[in-house]
C-alpha cells in the first residue's frame, strides 16, 4: 500500500523541500551567517510574512486536525489526509516552477560553504523517508511524518547552518593565519596599508580612493562583498603579490570584536572612517559595541604610533574619535571645499587651501565627503593636488551608490537601493532636489535599527515632507512614523501611502499624469519593484 502511494507523494514533496532548502541556505547567505541579523529579519514585516505564510499556516491547521480527527478516531476522514497533503504539494511545485521560468527563485551563490550547507541539507531531506518507511508502513503516518519534517524544514536547515558554523570558523582562522604570515613577508617600505570602517561611505571611499591612487601607484582593493573576515584574507592570499604598492581594504563588522580581528592579520598604516550612525545598533546590542567596532575604535588602537587616522568631521561620532587619537590624524568636511555644484550626474568643487577645482562624474553632495577622504590620502601619499584633481576625473557615475536611468513613461530613476542607512537616506533626498518636475520616493522601511528605530523614521518623514510630492513606503513596520512626521511637517495624508504591490505602486505613481518627474528608490527594495519601475 506504501509503495504505490510514494510514487505519487514524494517527488512533489522533495521539489518542494529542494526550493525550502534553497531559499533558507540563500537567506543566511543574505544575512553572512550572522545569528543576530538572521532571526532580527523575522521582527519584520517580510520575515513575519515568511513564518505566517498562507501554506504554511494550512499546513499547521491541516496537522492540529488530523490529531483533532485521530483523536475522534474517525478513519473516514483521515483517508482524506494523504489527498490533502498531494495537492498542497503539487500547488507548491507549480509555484516553485513559475518562480523559475519568472527568474524570481531565490538561490544561494554556490560557494564551498553554500554547497555543503545544501548537500548536508538535501540528505536529511533524501534519508528521512527511508527512516520513516522502517517504522511505520501506513500511508497516513508516513504522510504525517512527511508534513512534520515539512513544516520543521526551516528549523532544520538553521540547525544545520549553525552546527557547521564552527567548521566555517575553523576556516576562518586558517584563512587569517595564512593571510597574517604572507602579509609578514611584505615590507611595510613597499606595501601601503589603508583599512575603511564606518557604517556608511565606505564602498564609494575604497572606489574613489582606488581610481585616484592608481594613476601613480600600484593598487589593489578588497571588490564588492569582500569585506568580511573570510573575504579580505581571501582577497590577500588570492590577488595580493610584490608587485603591489597600495592595499585598499574595506571592513565591515556586525560585531564588537571585528574590526580587530581583521587588523591583527592585516596590518593597516592608515585608518579612514567614513561616518557612522545606528544602521546596525539592534545587531551590536548597544552604541558602545557598535562605536568599538564599525565606530572605528578599534581600527584606532590598531594603528602603529607612526599611522594615520582620517576621519569625516561633519559627524558626531567620527569627531568624537578624533579627538581621542594621539597619533597623526586629519579630518576632513564640506568646510575644505569652495564653490560647491552639483548636477545630476557630477558634482564640482575647489579646495579652499589651494583652490584647484575637482569636477567628478559622481551625483549627490554627499560624495563630496568621500572624495575628500581619498583626496587626504593621496595627499599623504605624496600626489600633487593637481595630479589627484586629474585622476579624478575618471571616476564615474557606476562607482557611486546611485543607477540612474529613465523609464518609458519618462520619470527619473534614481536607484539608491545597493545599500540602506538613515543619513543615506537623507542624502538621497536631497539630492533628489536637483531634479525638475514631481518628486516621489518609493521606499522599503530601514531595518536593524534598533531603539532608535522610530526616531530614524520620524526624521526621514520630515525630509519626504520637504522634498516629495508623493511617498510610497513599501512595508508597514515603520510607516505609521515615517506618515505621522511627514503630516506634521505639511505632507498631505492622501500624498503617502502604503503600498506594497508593485503593479498598485506603478499605477499610483502614473495616475499623477506629469510629464517630467523623478523616482527616488530608496532602501532594500524587492527587485520586482525595482524592474517594475525602471523599464
Amino acid at each position: 500500500m506504501l509503495f504505490p502511494f510514494l510514487i505519487f507523494l514524494l517527488p512533489f514533496w522533495f521539489l518542494r523541500d529542494v526550493k525550502q532548502i534553497l531559499f533558507w541556505v540563500y537567506l543566511w547567505q543574505l544575512k553572512q551567517y550572522h545569528r543576530g541579523r538572521f532571526f532580527d529579519h523575522f521582527k519584520t514585516e517580510k520575515g513575519k510574512k515568511l513564518l505566517f505564510q498562507p501554506l504554511q499556516i494550512l499546513k499547521i491547521i491541516l496537522l492540529v486536525l488530523f490529531f483533532a480527527v485521530f483523536l475522534l478516531s474517525n478513519p473516514v476522514y483521515l483517508a482524506f489526509f494523504p489527498l490533502i497533503l498531494f495537492l498542497a504539494y503539487f500547488l507548491e511545485s507549480l509555484l516553485y516552477f513559475k518562480a523559475i521560468f519568472a527568474k524570481r527563485a531565490k538561490n544561494p551563490v554556490f560557494t564551498k560553504k553554500t554547497i555543503v550547507l545544501v548537500f548536508v541539507s538535501l540528505l536529511a531531506v533524501v534519508l528521512y523517508p527511508f527512516l520513516i518507511s522502517s517504522f511505520t508502513k501506513d500511508f497516513i503516518l508516513f504522510s504525517l511524518a512527511l508534513l512534520i519534517f515539512d513544516i520543521l524544514l526551516p528549523l532544520i536547515v538553521s540547525l544545520i547552518v549553525i552546527i557547521i558554523q564552527p567548521l566555517a570558523d575553523y576556516n576562518r582562522l586558517s584563512l587569517q593565519k595564512r593571510a597574517k604570515e604572507k602579509m609578514s613577508a611584505f615590507s611595510k617600505k613597499n606595501l601601503t596599508i589603508i583599512a575603511i570602517a564606518g557604517s556608511y561611505g565606505k564602498t564609494s571611499t575604497k572606489e574613489y580612493l582606488t581610481t585616484i591612487l592608481s594613476q601613480k601607484f600600484k593598487v589593489l582593493a578588497t571588490k564588492d562583498h569582500q569585506n568580511t573576515e573570510v573575504g579580505i584574507p581571501q582577497t590577500i592570499l588570492n590577488e595580493l603579490n610584490p608587485s603591489h604598492e597600495v592595499f585598499i581594504v574595506e571592513m565591515g563588522a556586525y560585531d564588537k570584536g571585528t574590526i580587530k580581528r581583521i587588523c591583527d592579520f592585516l596590518g593597516p598604516e592608515i585608518g579612514i572612517v567614513t561616518g557612522v550612525n545606528s544602521q546596525h545598533l539592534a545587531l551590536f546590542g548597544s552604541m558602545e559595541n557598535l562605536l568599538s567596532a564599525e565606530g572605528g575604535q578599534e581600527l584606532l588602537n590598531c594603528l602603529p604610533k607612526d599611522g594615520l587616522l582620517i576621519t569625516n568631521s561633519e559627524n558626531n561620532y567620527c569627531r568624537d574619535l578624533y579627538e581621542k587619537a594621539k597619533i597623526k590624524k586629519i579630518s576632513y568636511s564640506f568646510k575644505d571645499a569652495e564653490n560647491i555644484k552639483t548636477e545630476k550626474d557630477f558634482v564640482s568643487f575647489s579646495l579652499r587651501k589651494d583652490n584647484t577645482n575637482f569636477k567628478v562624474g559622481v551625483p549627490g553632495k554627499h560624495n563630496i565627503l568621500n572624495l575628500l577622504a581619498a583626496i587626504s590620502v593621496a595627499k599623504e601619499l605624496g600626489m600633487a593636488t593637481a595630479e589627484i584633481a586629474k585622476a579624478s576625473r575618471k571616476i564615474t557615475d557606476k562607482q557611486s551608490s546611485y543607477k540612474i536611468s529613465r523609464n518609458k513613461e519618462g520619470f527619473n530613476i534614481i536607484n539608491s537601493t545597493y545599500s540602506a542607512n538613515p543619513d543615506g537616506a537623507i542624502a538621497d533626498l536631497d539630492y533628489l532636489k536637483v531634479f525638475s518636475g514631481k518628486k516621489i520616493i518609493v521606499m522599503a522601511c530601514l531595518i536593524e535599527l534598533g531603539k532608535t528605530a522610530k526616531e530614524v523614521h520620524q526624521k526621514i518623514g520630515r525630509k519626504i515632507a520637504e522634498v516629495c510630492d508623493l511617498a510610497i513606503i513599501t512595508g508597514s513596520d515603520c510607516y505609521p512614523d515615517i506618515k505621522k512626521a511627514a503630516i506634521e511637517s505639511g505632507m498631505k495624508k492622501e500624498d503617502i501611502e502604503l503600498i506594497s504591490d508593485p503593479n498598485l505602486i506603478h499605477g499610483r505613481i502614473n495616475s499623477l499624469s506629469c510629464k517630467d518627474g523623478s523616482i527616488l528608490l530608496e532602501g532594500r527594495l524587492s527587485e520586482v519593484i525595482i524592474k517594475k519601475l525602471s523599464l
